[in-house]
């Protein structure tokens, strides 16, 4: 299927020596993993992307970059109608515009859906609804999760002619940023998720002027750019920043969720091993300890060593 994936590589920008340093470290890592990485020098970034802000008193100076050739982007709506077909293909009914209104147990077990459409009985149940994933929890009766739920905003400027053919991101000083050109032109980029827990789609005015500074400080040949439009989708970010692939209280509901930031990106792998959990009613040794009770057991999974806290793992 045609995701539009477009290989246009992924470049992490560094901030200081120190970044460069760290950064080295883990993509020789990567590279004795087989993955293919690279660490550009300065002279070697400006060469392939002119119209950064170089200066030495940038906001965020810039000292060479971190790069995954291979790397790129994927059309959302591509990607989710290739797993429809293919679902589609093996027999999977897939029922649109149909909201999950109340859960039915019975001896510790799910055993019926009611939904917008109607009624359905059930032998096994899957959570894998991102932000609404804590809704659902409490409506199977389960009480509460170490999830919350945050907005995360992107926006799109107006159409302009190519200008930027990477994906380009930073993270320093507390600011997280990212941005692309699309097929149209426009430029596309996010920053950090606001902070206030909600479920409403729409985020607060703070982040758009945060997101619009980083922009312009990353790149101020943008400043008289227009936005487009701006959205925002519901997050479930997890304490710890890892996620949960697990069983749970009930013997035939499994849970996939506490993606954090970035949970689009892990689609192919989660899918695999939420499967198999499904299949198998057992968790894949490579998951064993993605499961609700690590915390319990002290195994938290914190890769960044952000802290215990959502709001830090953006």
């Amino acid at each position: 299927y045609n995701v539009m994936f477009s290989q246009r590589s992924h470049v992490t920008l560094l901030h200081s020596p120190e970044a460069i340093d760290a950064a080295a470290r883990r993509y020789n890592t990567m590279r004795l993993t087989g993955s293919d990485a690279e660490i550009w020098s300065l002279d070697e970034l400006k060469k392939n992307i002119p119209h950064l802000n170089y200066a030495a008193d940038a906001r965020f100076p810039i000292f060479g970059a971190a790069v995954q050739m291979r790397a790129g982007t994927a059309r959302h709506d591509a990607v989710v109608w290739g797993y429809a077909r293919a679902a589609d293909k093996r027999d999977v009914d897939i029922i649109q515009n149909c909201e999950v209104q109340a859960i039915k147990r019975e001896n510790g077990h799910i055993t019926r859906l009611e939904t917008s459409r109607g009624s359905v009985g059930v032998k096994k149940v899957g959570f894998a609804v991102a932000g609404s994933t804590s809704l659902l929890w409490t409506m199977a009766g389960l009480g509460t999760l170490p999830i919350e739920s945050h907005i995360l905003q992107a926006f799109v400027t107006e159409p302009v002619k190519p200008l930027l053919d990477q994906v380009v991101v930073f993270g320093v000083g507390g600011a997280n940023f990212y941005m692309s050109q699309s097929d149209k032109g426009g430029l596309v980029f996010g920053g950090d998720i606001d902070w206030y827990k909600s479920y409403a789609q729409r985020g607060n005015l703070p982040i758009v002027q945060d997101v619009a500074e980083c922009a312009l400080s990353i790149m101020p040949c943008l400043g008289r750019l227009r936005l487009l439009r701006h959205w925002a989708g519901v997050v479930d970010m997890s304490m710890d920043g890892s996620h949960f692939i697990c069983k749970t209280p009930l013997d035939n509901l499994y849970l996939n969720a506490g993606w954090n930031y970035g949970g689009f990106k892990a689609t192919p792998g989660s899918g695999w091993y939420f499967a198999n959990l499904i299949a198998n009613n057992r968790p894949h040794s490579d998951i064993i300890n993605h499961d609700l009770k690590r915390f319990e057991r002290g195994h938290t999974i914190d890769e960044r060593g952000a802290g215990p806290d959502p709001k830090l793992h953006g």
